[in-house]
């Protein structure tokens, strides 16, 4: 999608730098991304909050093939933006392998001049 709204821009950036992060496992950038009252659904659908989530993220448990975001639509309400996109992953997760396709939705709010994630959720696409 072509758009050259510099608040967009802004807000990909940040998704950008979310999945840089995650692809690291740089638990000090996902911090610095999640907003303190961040919240998600994991896949059974119970509420994880940001201190669970964060402790979560162990680096060397999860080894990426490759990971990315794409196919994002943003929209922007005042300081709240919400994207849809599509997320892909490959790799060992805990000696597991995964192979990880999910249509999600993940809403930012830009607090302190900075876009921080408030909540997401992924529905994984099934074949």
């Amino acid at each position: 999608m072509e758009n050259n709204d510099p608040v967009i821009a802004e807000v990909l950036a940040a998704e950008a730098a979310w999945t840089e992060a995650h692809r690291n496992t740089d638990k000090a950038a996902i911090k610095r991304l999640m907003h303190p009252n961040y919240t998600t659904i994991n896949p059974q659908g119970r509420v994880v909050r940001c201190d669970e989530a964060l402790a979560s993220y162990v680096p060397g448990q999860r080894q990426w093939e490759f990971a990315e975001s794409a196919e994002h639509e943003v929209s922007i309400y005042g300081n709240t933006a919400v994207v849809i996109g599509l997320w892909r992953a490959k790799g060992v997760n805990n000696g597991e392998a995964f192979d990880y396709a999910a249509r999600y939705v993940s809403v930012w709010v830009k607090e302190d001049d900075r876009w921080q994630m408030v909540s997401d959720q992924s529905t994984p696409i099934r074949d």
